[in-house]
């Protein structure tokens, strides 16, 4: 392990308090968020997300931690400043919003001109360099994480691989830090152009959109031709080419990347030719028309969705395919209720919330769930889902 660093971690999202937590057992790290009631938990050790090895280890380790809201204490001592806020993807500018990330150099700057400014927001490609050209600012570099909501810490410490983009000098001074901070010994580190590493992260998204798509028209397939969607879709699968994962049928991808990166990735892609692109997005949304239409054309009055979240653990409901499927369904003319603890309200874009389960499940005659929920068993035999994995 080499020496401590002093480094600031901007954004307390899953990305940031992941960052903040792995750095901070061998430096120390300060956070930084606007949100003052982040700030009073992380000061507090307290978990401000759901992520067990994240809760475990702020309860059992003595981490060199500290949060703010005040830019001066944050920025004017930092060795490291990582950005971590979210950006996300602007229909109308046709990109994603990158005025946050902006802010933030802008105001670093203003109390550090020294430190090594890694953007771990997600960008469009090129951006981290015009940010360098623009400043004329060596000291930035982009660092993709390719973390799972809910599994955000595991992921950290034990990342698949460590890419940095910018300088080579101060690209590998900061791999080393990541990867001295991982409990994985020989992880493959990957130093490129700023472009290059923000593409890495846009197209390593993008493909596994495709394996979404890809099995779900499988599924799709099956459905149609009532056929075991399981039994052909685990003999593909055993072609080690093609490997067993990603690979549940579902309602389409969603959450809070796949459906913004695919789209900042076509905006990326004016001038080249992205049929193949295209088609994944394309393919996604039809399959949330066709699995809507599949389910009133056998009379279904009352049809519930169980949970906007896509999978077990995840706090985000934010572009859920099932929200996808719920705006067909209207459209189709079916009533549509929604059971989703997360959301605190008695509407949500139209549709009505029923906060206690029994009664979501008794109110509705049919109960879509993107996965088979330990929870939801004992319903079973209302229940639909595509869930070829967790059906037993």
């Amino acid at each position: 392990m080499g020496s401590s660093a002093a480094i600031t971690v901007v954004g307390l999202g899953y990305v940031g308090m992941s960052l903040a937590a792995l750095l901070a057992r061998h430096h120390d790290v300060t956070a930084f968020d606007i949100d003052q009631d982040k700030v009073v938990r992380v000061n507090a050790g307290l978990p401000i997300m759901s992520d067990a090895y994240l809760e475990d280890t702020i309860a059992r380790e003595t981490l060199s931690l500290s949060a703010t809201t005040d830019p001066e204490t944050a920025y004017q001592n930092a060795d490291y400043i990582i950005i971590a806020v979210p950006t996300n993807y602007c229909d109308q500018r046709q990109c994603f919003d990158t005025s946050v990330v902006e802010n933030v150099i802008v105001e670093a700057r203003q109390y550090n001109s020294t430190a090594t400014i890694v953007i771990k927001s997600t960008v469009p490609v090129g951006f981290s360099e015009q940010q360098k050209i623009r400043r004329g600012d060596e000291a930035i570099l982009f660092s993709p994480e390719f973390l799972r909501e809910s599994h955000a810490f595991f992921d950290s410490q034990h990342p698949s691989r460590i890419i940095v983009g910018g300088p080579e000098d101060k690209a590998r001074a900061f791999a080393k830090i990541l990867s001295d901070a991982s409990l994985d010994r020989g992880v493959s580190i990957y130093l490129t152009g700023l472009s290059e590493a923000e593409s890495i992260k846009l197209f390593s998204n993008a493909y596994l959109a495709m394996r979404v798509a890809y099995f779900n028209q499988i599924d799709t397939f099956c459905m149609e031709k009532e056929l075991n969607a399981q039994e052909i879709i685990e003999g593909v699968c055993l072609d080690p080419r093609i490997g067993a994962y990603y690979n549940n049928p579902s309602f389409g991808y969603g959450g809070s990347c796949l459906p913004k990166d695919m789209k900042q990735l076509l905006a990326d892609h004016q001038g080249t030719p992205h049929r193949l692109l295209r088609a994944v997005v394309e393919s996604n949304e039809a399959r949330k028309e066709f699995i809507a239409r599949h389910l009133v054309k056998d009379g279904a009055r009352v049809i519930g969705l169980y949970r906007l979240s896509l999978k077990a653990g995840a706090e985000v409901v934010c572009n859920s395919s099932v929200e996808g499927v719920a705006v067909w369904l209207r459209s189709l003319g079916a009533e549509v209720l929604i059971y989703e603890p997360l959301l605190k309200t008695e509407m949500f874009i139209g549709f009505e919330v029923v906060e206690d389960k029994d009664e979501f499940f008794k109110r509705s005659d049919i109960v879509v769930s993107n996965r088979m929920f330990d929870e939801i068993k004992p319903y079973r035999r209302k229940v639909f889902t595509r869930d070829i994995f967790g059906i037993g």
